[in-house]
């Protein structure tokens, strides 16, 4: 029994599109973007990348939708965790800081 085969067409698409968010990831080095427009460009086009080498390169795409699940759910609640974390510390900062002085 033989295994699925995918065009190298897809892959070598896959990898001009990695050189381009690549190249706008440096795109927003060069240009000084500053602040959290710098940081959520950088994020988003990483998070995007990261995306496209798992869908394609590690084949993720053709999987019974259990096991993508399973792979993309736990990092997804990680960041909604990370987020909220993020959040709470922001505010026991501000309340110390107030009780403080």
């Amino acid at each position: 029994m033989e295994g699925q085969q995918h065009p190298v067409a897809l892959y070598l698409k896959v990898w001009g599109l990695l050189f381009v968010l690549s190249a706008l990831s440096y795109l927003v080095d060069l240009l000084h973007v500053q602040g959290m427009l710098r940081w959520t460009l950088i994020l988003a086009l990483m998070m995007a990348k990261a995306a496209l080498i798992v869908a394609v390169f590690m084949h993720l795409r053709w999987e019974r939708l259990a096991l993508v699940c399973v792979v993309v759910i736990p990092p997804a609640a990680l960041l909604v965790l990370a987020g909220m974390m993020a959040a709470e510390s922001d505010y026991v900062f501000a309340l110390r800081s107030a009780t403080v002085r």
